[in-house]
């Protein structure tokens, strides 16, 4: 799978490998890709297959499936170990390339995540939301998820944010977003797998998260040793856009304190 992607900062700089979220696209990640790469860091942002500019023919897209495309990017891209950074849906196809490929991990970033398994009527509602969207396109399903997505006070004082997170939502194709939701209902628990992650990690949650709320990242912050938690005041789902000097700050913080090895 070719993914569309960015690749900014200098070639031999730390590579930072950033995952976007359902239904988003590279752009999620824009702040901290400048920024870092800024800094001297390579970052590396992907549409994932069926999001953004990256097509796919799938009905059903498995987070696995979407681990072994990042693999395979960085592959392709020279990339042997990288810090590797999801947030929501990005922050679970982390957790399963973190399952399935461990050695390639130097850092992880798990930003308003949730390890857990839906309840029945979660995983049913992500397949009703796969048909609805299939059928009648992506516009009305983003309206109704922006209020969701980002804060009040985000939406209060944050135009700029709001319009973006609701093109990056109204744009993301129909077919990838539907496949990925059917492939997400199926996926594995990784809470039992989080005690076995022993590379540096950074937990990051918006303070006024709906869909992933603080306790979801206390809960990978307790199973994961020597993790780090840090809670964005004011912030909704999307606090590396809502909040982003506050995320970016913490992000720098967490890496500039870590000692990476080729």
């Amino acid at each position: 799978m070719n993914l569309a992607h960015d690749d900014l900062g200098p070639r031999d700089g730390q590579p930072v490998l950033l995952v976007h979220g359902h239904p988003f696209d590279r752009s999620l990640w824009r702040p901290q890709a400048e920024y870092l790469a800024g800094r001297g860091y390579r970052v590396v942002t992907p549409d994932l297959r069926g999001y953004g500019d990256s097509s796919t023919g799938d009905t059903t897209t498995g987070l696995d499936v979407f681990a072994n495309d990042l693999v395979e990017l960085a592959d392709r891209l020279g990339l042997d170990r990288f810090v590797l950074g999801g947030l929501s849906m990005g922050g679970q196809i982390v957790m399963q390339l973190m399952t399935d490929h461990p050695q390639r991990v130097q850092a992880l970033l798990l930003a308003d995540t949730f390890a857990g398994l839906d309840t029945p009527a979660a995983k049913q509602a992500r397949y009703d939301t796969a048909a609805r969207i299939t059928e009648e396109g992506m516009e009305r399903y983003a309206d109704e998820l922006l209020p969701k997505m980002i804060s009040k006070q985000t939406r209060a004082t944050r135009p700029d944010v709001e319009a973006h997170v609701r093109r990056m939502m109204r744009e993301a194709p129909k077919e990838g977003a539907a496949a990925a939701l059917r492939g997400r209902a199926e996926r594995p628990d990784y809470v039992p797998v989080l005690k076995d992650i022993d590379v540096p990690t950074l937990v990051v949650v918006g303070s006024e998260d709906e869909f992933t709320p603080v306790a979801d990242a206390e809960l990978i912050h307790r199973e994961i040793a020597g993790s780090t938690l840090v809670v964005v005041e004011g912030a909704g789902h999307l606090p590396n856009l809502e909040r982003e000097t506050e995320f970016d700050d913490a992000l720098s913080a967490f890496l500039t304190g870590k000692r990476f090895t080729p």
